[in-house]
């Protein structure tokens, strides 16, 4: 007859109350079951526990990715940003610095981001729109931080006879409002007008002597 051990393992009693000896299945040994058990309960360091920590710190690290990666498309969705203005913005909503430089470098390799592109379209619209001449955008596109050369770039698409055309332009619109004042004071008006648009000042002159030839001499009332 074969027993299985006790508890304690050893000896059993059978019903005259004497100790039998104890025959173990091929392979059992005292204290086998109870060895094995604690050792199945353990985990290795780097067993599944560490591995869900992995995953966590993964998951996390994803998470952050995807909330950098959602900043930026809504800004740039907005309006157009440079590298150094989205950079802030990251910055500000708290996005790590490595988290934000790899996403700007991925906008770039994809063309959502492009401070080149984004200094001839400003180039275009603060000229044409605003009429602002060259000194004037070249400070807007410092103010982006975009890279000297490329600002130099940008402002070539701009050739001089369009700067004197689109200032003679501003040069006559504003001399209508100037009837009440005499040529002199209207002269150095339309200077300090022109001259805040960022147009040189070989520029505002012929602009001015232009605009001046469509008023009368002296005073001009309605």
């Amino acid at each position: 007859m074969v027993h299985f051990p006790s508890a304690t393992g050893g000896s059993s009693a059978d019903d005259s109350g004497r100790l039998a000896k104890v025959s173990y299945l091929p392979g059992v040994h005292p204290g086998t079951f109870q060895e094995r058990d604690i050792e199945s309960d353990r985990e290795p360091e780097d067993g599944p526990r560490n591995a869900r920590g992995q995953q966590g710190e993964g998951g996390a690290s994803a998470r952050a990715t995807s909330r950098a990666s959602n900043v930026s498309m809504h800004q740039l969705a907005r309006r157009g940003m440079s590298r150094w203005e989205l950079g802030q913005v990251l910055d500000k909503r708290g996005v790590d610095e490595s988290l934000a430089t790899a996403e700007l470098d991925r906008l770039e390799s994809v063309g959502l981001l492009d401070d080149a592109a984004l200094a001839v379209t400003l180039v275009y619209t603060q000229h044409t729109r605003r009429g602002l001449g060259r000194s004037a955008i070249a400070q807007e596109l410092k103010r982006r931080h975009i890279e000297p050369e490329i600002i130099e770039e940008a402002l070539a698409e701009i050739a001089d006879d369009d700067e004197l055309v689109r200032a003679t332009e501003l040069a006559l619109k504003r001399v209508p409002q100037l009837h009440a004042v005499d040529d002199e004071t209207a002269k150095r008006r339309l200077n300090g007008f022109l001259a805040r648009k960022g147009y040189a000042s070989s520029i505002v002159r012929s602009a001015i002597q232009t605009a001046m030839e469509t008023r009368k001499s002296g005073v001009r009332f309605r």
